[in-house]
């Protein structure tokens, strides 16, 4: 099935620039050049991946991903001019999966594209691929998680790191394991990302959040409790 990427710029050079490669790809692309026509987007079609500028007209790319992530699980690729590590936390805590700097390379974007996508498949999974623990169960094929019965809406990034120390239950995760796992080689975040993330998922889960356990200097791991 073709995927539908959003690029919400209001550079249209830039825009253009982007579009032309996801194009190339085999993506369909829609676009808005401001905040308003990015969420009007959301609502018209079903999208599988929006890259999602800070600087917009109308409506900014903060309050658009936060919008977006009270309906939606939706991977999001923020872009920015701005460097500041607070800018990319903040983010990050609204609820984005990755974050690049402009200047940027349009192939770059294009594999952490790539990447949120292909991670959201399950090849040969069936109906029983479930990860379970203390009440928390994740189907993988449907990518839902439920938390004592009760659907919990995990961003992408948080759905991969939930499942990923559930997998490995009792191990010791570092947080350069989450890093290299969830965002790859490249990726030029650091452990306050790790945290930042770590942080939403905890309060997602509510009571269930003693089961991700910090193991100071180390990283985190999964256990389960009665």
């Amino acid at each position: 099935m073709q995927k539908t990427i959003v690029i919400v710029e209001d550079e249209e050079i830039l825009r253009e620039i982007i579009k032309d490669y996801f194009l190339h790809e085999g993506y369909k692309v829609l676009e808005a050049a401001d905040g308003e026509e990015a969420l009007a987007l959301f609502q018209e079609h079903d999208i599988h991946l929006l890259i999602l500028d800070i600087m917009l007209p109308k409506i900014d790319g903060w309050s658009v991903c936060q919008r977006i992530r009270k309906i939606s699980n939706v991977p999001i690729i923020m872009l920015t001019a701005r460097s500041d590590e607070d800018d990319t936390l903040l983010g990050f805590e609204l609820g984005a999966d990755d974050y690049i700097t402009k200047p940027f390379s349009p192939p770059i974007l294009l594999a952490r594209a790539k990447r949120l996508l292909e991670s959201r498949q399950v090849p040969g999974a069936s109906a029983d691929d479930a990860l379970t623990g203390s009440g928390i169960v994740m189907h993988l094929p449907s990518r839902t998680v439920t938390v004592d019965g009760k659907n919990s809406s995990l961003t992408h990034t948080e759905f991969e790191i939930l499942a990923y120390l559930m997998k490995n239950k009792g191990i010791i995760i570092t947080r350069e394991q989450l890093i290299t796992k969830i965002w790859g080689y490249d990726f030029a975040g650091d452990d306050r990302t790790v945290n930042s993330h770590i942080r939403n998922l905890r309060y997602k889960l509510g009571d269930k959040a003693k089961c991700i356990v910090t193991v100071v200097r180390s990283g985190y791991k999964f256990e389960e409790h009665v």
